[in-house]
């Protein structure tokens, strides 16, 4: 869910040579292009057209030419909201989920600290925001996942090394 820790995760390994891809960015991307200032409000409605006029992969679909024409053998995916987003990725390579889970408690908090555009300030709105990434399959994926990590009451050097391992499983097997 929004806040759990993803970002963290993945800016921290990006830091230690993987190479990463956020659906997130992709839509803010897109909105640049459109000339839409980069609000939870807007960014929300954008996914949800562009998932209306092109199909509910149509997020994933903006990284997948990035990916495909990456050289890297492992390749971490921020944000990925729902199956149709999976089997746009499975097109280019293996895919593994993993969860990232928090209470609602800690990620409504860490959303206010971080303080992005579109990160919710009031407790109405990030509950309307969880309920909209619901609605575009989150929780779905968040149950299909070939593990999860849990980022309550741990660091963050703890997170990652809880990813990494898991990773090095995925490598191995």
């Amino acid at each position: 869910m929004p806040g759990a820790g993803k970002s963290t995760i993945v800016s921290k390994l990006k830091e230690s040579g993987y190479e990463t891809f956020s659906l997130g960015d992709g839509v803010r991307a897109e909105a640049k292009k459109q000339n839409l200032e980069p609000t939870g409000e807007n960014l929300g409605k954008l996914m949800l057209d562009l998932r209306e006029k092109n199909g509910p992969g149509a997020v994933a679909e903006l990284l997948k030419e990035s990916i495909q024409n990456s050289t890297h053998k492992i390749i971490i995916i921020d944000g990925v909201r729902s199956i149709h987003e999976i089997n746009v990725f499975k097109e280019t390579g293996n895919v593994k989920l993993l969860a990232v889970n928090a209470s609602p408690e800690i990620r409504f908090n860490f959303l206010r600290e971080r303080k992005r555009s579109d990160d919710p300030i009031t407790r109405e709105k990030f509950e309307e925001r969880d309920n909209r990434e619901i609605g575009v399959g989150l929780e779905k994926i968040i149950q299909l996942a070939d593990d999860s990590i849990e980022n309550n009451n741990v660091t963050i050097e703890q997170m990652v090394d809880a990813a990494t391992k898991i990773f090095q499983k995925w490598i191995d097997e």
